[in-house]
């Protein structure tokens, strides 16, 4: 399939070995609403996927097929709390890795380690179970969105911290315009769907 513009303003990756109706399912269950959870602001909501089995199996599949480095090169999955939940879980259990849980800071019982990233106004933090990560392990960070990349800079951090090694990033959706990507260096990176901030 081709890169070219669907009927909406999501853009598919090319890379994808999906066909056309398929790509058009998908990003149809993909709502955008306008000015929330603010004025100005222009909401993508992929929670829709997953209350169709059709597009949540179809979603899968792309992920599969657009991993950043080959299966054999991932030894875990780390998902980032809370989107990050819905589909990292089901995505390990497909390629036959651990799943680890990238949570928002006092959701895990000790001990822990954290990572902080910068908010708009302030900071905030995330953090994983200590020894969950044996040193050398090779960890794909998946999440629902990049954006301006704080929490996936941090999940980054957090992962080598602990002593594994980031096999890259996996993202459904990349807004386009937010340099997120960008922040996150030469690590392998690949998102589903592309659409301007």
């Amino acid at each position: 399939m081709s890169s070219s513009q669907l009927s909406t303003d999501i853009t598919m990756n090319a890379a994808l070995q999906m066909n056309e109706a398929d790509a058009d399912y998908l990003v149809s269950r993909v709502r955008t609403i306008r000015d929330f959870p603010k004025q100005g602001i222009l909401f993508r909501d992929f929670m829709p996927i997953f209350a169709d089995a059709k597009a949540f199996g179809l979603l899968m599949d792309a992920l599969i097929d657009a991993l950043p480095v080959p299966a054999e090169e991932i030894d875990m999955i780390a998902g980032l709390e809370a989107r990050g939940f819905l589909f990292g879980p089901a995505l390990a259990n497909r390629l036959g890795k651990g799943f680890i849980a990238v949570r928002k800071a006092g959701k895990l019982p000790p001990p822990t380690k954290q990572a902080s990233y910068s908010l708009e106004y302030g900071t905030a933090e995330i953090e994983v179970e200590d020894n969950l990560i044996e040193e050398g392990k090779r960890v794909l960070i998946v999440d629902d969105l990049i954006a301006t990349g704080g929490s996936a800079q941090a999940a980054r951090d957090l992962i080598e911290q602990c002593g594994g090694t980031v096999a890259g990033f996996s993202f459904v959706m990349e807004l386009v315009g937010l340099d997120g990507v960008k922040k996150l260096g030469d690590y392998p990176v690949e998102s589903l769907m592309k659409m301007p901030a």
